[in-house]
């Protein structure tokens, strides 16, 4: 009878497992926790040399036209680079890049490890984790967008002689680094509301480029085509040039119609920048006081609708990946 009941109840093996008796963390702790993780992975830190190979080109690269501005200035020049705009075109092709190669390497991860229920077992609302998330991608963003401005203002003011001019490229700096912040908020929503809708980290990848890369180019397309060339003519005289042979007769030569072409925007070109998230930001900057010359020809009186297109874009962006981590998190 002993022995058929000490078969029925088994035996109990200790193998090693201890209980956690430390302080438990609550919420905040944890959503801290998560946004210092998914900073860290933004950048590759914490994981071989292959994560971090796109994030430090993508730096250098940005913070190569604040290098030579300091040379410049350095030599005795002017600084050449503003500071709202920087080096538009470089600057997209780079955020780009970092959007696509980092956006999924935080959320589609996860997704894909179908471990997001560990995540809400703890004391984690489903907001936590997406917003965490945001956070930490916008926080990644802005480091590779205004870093290059901290550089590019120390490189100037280094030869800057008086208060007078510190103080003016103070005030031109505040300005550039608050663009900087809408730019990277913007991207780092649209970046992981499109990174979300796939585990798979070669689509999200291809699904952030294909969208940034084609709404910028087709911009680029509709400014060009739809803005309207004005002829101006005036006469002049012509004179030749040095060592060049005089007319027969000697009689010089005589005035004639000179043509330039103006390219003047129009209303369809105006509202082109509303395709791409990149010139509706430049468009919003414009409105907001930029002074310095952009992809959008002149916003006129449609920078408000510029900036509610921005905001717009935004909220849309993260709606998407808020519900989009609610029907995760359910699931």
């Amino acid at each position: 009878m002993s022995a058929e009941t000490s078969a029925e109840t088994g035996v109990i093996h200790d193998i090693g497992y201890q209980r956690y008796t430390g302080r438990r963390l609550g919420r905040a702790q944890i959503v801290r926790a998560l946004y210092w993780h998914s900073l860290r992975s933004a950048f590759g830190l914490g994981r071989g040399a292959k994560a971090k190979i796109v994030p430090v080109i993508v730096f250098v690269v940005i913070c190569l036209p604040a290098i030579a501005n300091a040379v410049a200035v350095a030599n005795g020049n002017a600084r050449i680079t503003p500071y709202d705009t920087y080096t538009f075109q470089l600057r997209v092709v780079v955020m780009i890049i970092f959007a696509a190669a980092q956006a999924p390497e935080l959320v589609s991860r996860d997704l894909r490890s179908h471990v997001l229920p560990l995540y809400f077992c703890r004391p984690l609302r489903r907001l936590d984790y997406p917003l965490a998330k945001l956070a930490a991608f916008i926080t990644a963003c802005l480091v590779i967008l205004d870093v290059p401005l901290l550089l590019l203002y120390l490189g100037t003011i280094a030869q800057a002689h008086g208060g007078s001019a510190i103080w003016s490229q103070t005030r031109a700096l505040i300005p550039g680094l608050l663009v900087g912040l809408m730019w990277a908020a913007v991207l780092a929503a649209i970046g992981l509301v499109l990174a979300s809708l796939s585990g798979r980290r070669a689509y999200a990848t291809g699904a952030i480029a294909i969208y940034f890369f084609l709404t910028w180019i087709l911009a680029g397309v509709l400014i060009a085509v739809t803005q309207r060339s004005v002829v101006h003519t005036a006469i002049g005289r012509a004179g030749p040039g040095p060592g060049a042979p005089q007319p027969p007769g000697g009689g010089g030569f005589g005035p004639r119609e000179i043509h330039t072409i103006t390219q003047v925007p129009t209303t369809a070109a105006r509202l082109s920048g509303l395709v791409s998230p990149f010139t509706t930001l430049d468009g919003a900057r414009q409105w907001l006081g930029g002074t310095s010359p952009g992809p959008v020809p002149g916003v006129a009186g449609y920078g408000a609708l510029y900036g509610a297109v921005l905001l717009v874009l935004f909220a849309a962006s993260v709606g998407g990946l808020v519900a989009r981590y609610r029907k995760a998190g359910a699931a």
